[in-house]
């Protein structure tokens, strides 16, 4: 979630064959049935590659349930986000919307044009994009704080 910055229902609704393994990137379906193209890193690429040669079922979801598996739900997605965050010693409840949150961040901090930023999220409005340039600014300002 985190590479692709896609909101948890785009994740769980990605079937295999919309991924393009050559160009690192996914056909999701977002917001009023509006399909986008996402990109993902090397890094992605191999977990996700291992997961999928991993499982044994022929479900043309990407992500199922162990048994008896079958496409995940939102709720099952965000029980799996919980345990990891826990599994990696994070002391604070992650919302599968913070990964989207850290996304646009992550760009608008590596200097980003929010037009970008605003594409890759399948932003209708820039004024929705522009919510995260506040928040980053204010982390901005807190660093500043902090250090200086």
């Amino acid at each position: 979630m985190f590479s692709t910055g896609c909101r948890i229902g785009e994740i769980v609704t990605l079937d295999k064959n919309s991924i393009n393994w050559s160009n690192h990137s996914a056909i999701v379906k977002g917001k009023g049935d509006k399909e986008r193209e996402v990109y993902f890193n090397i890094r992605c690429d191999i977990w996700l590659k291992r997961y999928i040669e991993s499982r044994k079922d022929n479900d043309a979801a990407v992500f199922v349930t162990e048994r008896h598996p079958h496409r995940m739900s939102i709720a099952q997605m965000r029980y799996i986000i919980k345990q990891i965050s826990k599994r990696a010693g994070i002391n604070k409840v992650i919302h599968p919307h913070q990964l989207r949150h850290s996304y646009a961040t992550h760009l608008l901090n590596n200097g980003a044009p929010i037009e970008v930023i605003q594409s890759l999220m399948g932003h209708e409005k820039s004024e929705t994009t522009r919510i995260y340039a506040e928040l980053s600014g204010r982390l901005r300002k807190e660093f500043y704080q902090k250090y200086f």
